[in-house]
């Protein structure tokens, strides 16, 4: 899923030139038709990404969207964060955005699937929101330790 603005086109274009297909939209602008687009996808048999804050913030804060296309696909939702050893930080995004310096070592961290039910009520949709914020804070915080890490054992 990318948004539907001028950086999102960026993306969308790189992403199809990798072979796969966007859906287009954000929390503020097609959410609705994008989470749609993406749940056809799934049901294709298709890999479906997405981040989980918004276009506007706050930074690395869950909304609804994933647990809501887990819900309506029955797919689990598998948390991970990429951390890069060296990066450039677009200082003035709203997220900080960091691109990965040319052949630098990058961290994967994966945490375990998250199942939402097809039949789960709000207070359990929030539950699976807070679980999800749980694990990408641990794999966020432990991403940052390595890159401290390795930049220590270099020192």
């Amino acid at each position: 899923m990318t948004s539907q603005s001028f950086d999102g086109e960026y993306i969308a274009r790189l992403i199809q030139r990798f072979g796969y297909g966007t859906a287009r939209g954000s929390s503020t602008r097609g959410a609705i038709g994008a989470l749609v687009e993406m749940a056809r996808l799934m049901r294709a048999g298709c890999p479906a990404g997405l981040t989980v804050d918004g276009p506007k913030g706050l930074r690395y804060v869950v909304k609804m969207g994933a647990i809501v296309l887990a819900k309506k696909t029955g797919q689990p939702i598998l948390p991970f964060v990429i951390t890069a050893a060296k990066y450039w930080e677009v200082k003035k995004s709203w997220d900080r955005f960091q691109v990965p310096k040319p052949f630098t070592r990058a961290n994967v961290l994966i945490a375990a699937p998250i199942y939402v039910p097809a039949n789960a009520d709000d207070a359990e949709l929030e539950a699976k929101r807070g679980e999800l914020q749980r694990a990408l804070d641990d794999l966020e915080q432990r991403g940052e330790r390595w890159r401290v890490d390795l930049t220590n054992r270099k020192s």
